[in-house]
């Protein structure tokens, strides 16, 4: 949103009221319950064990957001809501969403008073950010309802990808930090050929296995536990596919490139900053975030990323731009950068 009135900048510093609201609906399942039967201030209240005058200040931050009105029945879902909301993602999807939201919210916390600290802001609050790999990697319930969410919202990037990758020649690939394997799949339906191995850690390759055994690519599909950034990678590829994961270490590239067969090919698919130190739309909050952690953070630029690989090994031969998923998400904004590179030697 871009004020234009005093009005609109006052509602705009009281912003984290609505949105505290709005992700505390999606935690509790408020837009399903709603869908359900219409509820009044009462029934909400009574549904999800909150006290009633403070559950009626609630609704009205929802109703003034569009997503929830009040009819003679109680409160239903906007049709706004229905069209954004239910009919998009899963309710498990926005919970999660809404809880990882809510778990870096105390970082911006007394924001004014830290922003200048040279270092981490983290460190001063005395606030340690959740790490979702270790939490994941303790977690089998998170990771399922992670990879699950990641699941929903790769189904319209993953698409896009299966129509524009060239598979000629690719018979057997690596899905490397592929979470659910959703990637994978949608190439793999294209491509009955094809075989693929997702490499992600225990609970989330547990959790995409399950959720492969669903599709009708089952039987092409497997899952290989391991810590990526740090562990030996199983060998033998045509091709290593890097999509959504956001890590570049030289380190990494190496090991990538000794799982390739010669020749083999290295694809990446991510969104990167236009320019060194501007975020994209979709990043923004993210980059603003990891600079309080570390004052320099910055998100690497695809000539920065191409200079990476020809340093350990590979030519990049091809560079794309997908266009705009059909479903925007938390995610993304609009098209991924496709970097195609080939090991030479």
């Amino acid at each position: 949103m871009k004020p234009a009135t005093t009005d609109e900048v006052l509602e705009i510093l009281e912003a984290p009221f609505t949105s505290a609201a709005l992700g505390t609906a999606f935690e509790l399942g408020l837009f399903w319950l709603l869908d359900e039967q219409p509820l009044s201030v009462a029934g909400v209240g009574e549904a999800l064990g909150i006290p009633q005058n403070r559950c009626n200040y609630w609704l009205q931050l929802l109703e003034k957001t569009g997503l929830i009105r009040e009819t003679e029945d109680g409160y239903v879902p906007s049709s706004t809501a229905r069209q954004s909301i239910l009919e998009t993602y899963s309710r498990e999807t926005w919970a999660f969403l809404a809880q990882e939201a809510r778990e870096i919210s105390p970082a911006l916390h007394d924001l004014a008073l830290h922003i200048r600290v040279p270092g981490s802001v983290m460190d001063s609050l005395d606030f340690t950010p959740v790490n979702y790999v270790l939490a994941m990697g303790e977690n089998p319930e998170r990771a399922a309802r992670f990879t699950r969410m990641l699941f929903e919202l790769h189904h319209p990037l993953a698409t896009q990808v299966a129509e524009n990758l060239d598979m000629e020649g690719i018979r057997r690939f690596m899905d490397l930090g592929g979470g659910s394997g959703v990637v994978s799949m949608a190439v793999l339906k294209r491509h009955p050929e094809c075989t693929a191995v997702v490499v992600d850690i225990e609970n989330v390759c547990s959790a995409g296995s399950h959720i492969a055994g669903e599709t009708s690519v089952a039987n092409r599909i497997t899952y290989h536990p391991a810590d990526f950034t740090k562990d030996n990678l199983p060998d033998g590829f045509d091709m290593v596919l890097e999509c959504d994961v956001g890590e570049y270490g030289t380190d990494l590239f190496r090991r990538i490139r000794g799982a390739l067969n010669p020749n083999g090919r290295l694809v990446i698919v991510d969104q990167f900053p236009p320019a060194v130190g501007v975020a994209r739309p979709g990043q923004l909050h993210w980059a603003f975030e990891r600079s309080l952690r570390d004052p320099e953070f910055r998100f690497l630029t695809v000539g920065e990323v191409r200079e990476r690989l020809a340093g350990v090994g590979f030519e990049v031969y091809s560079e794309m731009t997908l266009g705009t998923p059909s479903v925007t998400s938390a995610t993304f904004d609009k098209g991924h950068t496709v970097i195609q590179a080939r090991r030479v030697g």
